[in-house]
């Protein structure tokens, strides 16, 4: 049983550029063509960055050639801390490397989400607790823009809510304000359970809102938007579709000896199943997304580490003990 057809017939677009990569090198039993893979460790966790590198790259991986760096550590989910810093140090250095700065770069930081809906509201809350300078360096005194760079901050809600397409505010505000780099904080859906709220993926190939839960929206990259575009998400919810299928994996893992059940296996395909799962799932049209009681506590966290993160990475003068001092 394939999940990557599986997931084709049920709909599942993975948000995730590490399991996507898991998955299809899982499936292939070798390196996939075009795609580089890095891992190194921290202490509570680990960093894999991920780099598509041509045409035969994105074709397999589903996904536009760039880097995809993401950092996994459980203790995202813990309230601690001295780890949830040491969490936002690593994070801010990653940033360093892949955000296209200059001592003058203005930054656009961006909300996407809906703060009505808690899964969803990780980029208003990150928009929330960040620092926003680029009006220091039009009214204030030259004294106080020191270590500092131009940042401004946005959360431009959903098109249900406003009625207006996400991308069309964010153009209209580029447009308008000139920034140099955007940067993009959203929600993914992830999918495993295990991934959600203990991994951050960075990205400098955009995003693509809703992507995850079946609501495409308008892609915002650098084609789109006509600046570089670095995309940070971290995944709140998973598909009630997934965890069947993997609690079936693990039930025919449980009686793999057992000769009716091989037979059984040997007969359900990846159409059989998806017709299963989609019929317990009728009454919510077959798609039914599910996420921890935690996750305000979860959501709250997360935000002010990545928040805390882009004060570092884009404020050469923040020192890293103080960062906290300046979040709202």
């Amino acid at each position: 049983m394939r999940k990557s057809e599986l997931y084709q017939l049920m709909g599942v677009h993975l948000d995730m550029a590490v399991e996507a990569h898991e998955l299809l090198r899982g499936e292939a039993g070798r390196e996939i063509p075009g795609v580089e893979m890095y891992e190194q460790q921290f202490e509570n966790g680990n960093i894999k960055t991920i780099t598509i590198l041509d045409e035969q790259g994105e074709q397999v991986m589903g996904r536009p050639r760039g880097s995809y760096v993401t950092l996994e550590t459980p203790m995202l989910r813990e309230n601690d801390k001295m780890a949830h810093k040491e969490i936002g140090e690593i994070l801010a250095n990653e940033m360093k490397k892949i955000v296209p700065l200059n001592e003058n770069s203005t930054i656009l930081i961006i909300g996407l989400g809906n703060w009505n809906a808690t899964p969803d509201s990780l980029g208003p809350r990150v928009v929330n607790m960040s620092m926003a300078t680029r009006h220091i360096f039009q009214y204030a005194p030259v004294e106080l823009q020191q270590g500092l760079r131009p940042v401004c901050v946005l959360a431009p809600g959903v098109l249900g809510i406003t009625g207006i397409e996400t991308a069309e505010i964010i153009k209209g505000t580029v447009e308008r304000v000139k920034p140099d780099v955007l940067i993009c904080i959203d929600a993914l859906a992830a999918g495993s359970v295990e991934r959600i709220n203990s991994s951050i993926q960075i990205s400098t190939t955009g995003i693509n809102p809703g992507s995850g839960i079946g609501n495409n929206r308008t892609a915002i990259n650098q084609e789109t938007m006509g600046i570089p575009v670095i995309a940070i998400g971290v995944p709140t919810v998973v598909q009630a579709g997934i965890i069947a299928h993997q609690a079936m994996e693990q039930l025919y893992t449980h009686l793999a000896n057992t000769p009716k059940m091989q037979d059984i296996h040997m007969r359900l395909q990846p159409v059989d199943i998806n017709q299963m799962i989609s019929k317990v799932l009728e009454p919510f049209g077959g798609q039914l997304m599910v996420t921890p009681k935690e996750i305000d506590e979860h959501i709250t966290n997360t935000a002010k580490v990545i928040a805390m993160s882009l004060a570092i990475a884009l404020h050469p003068g923040m020192p890293p003990n103080e960062v906290e001092h300046y979040l709202h």
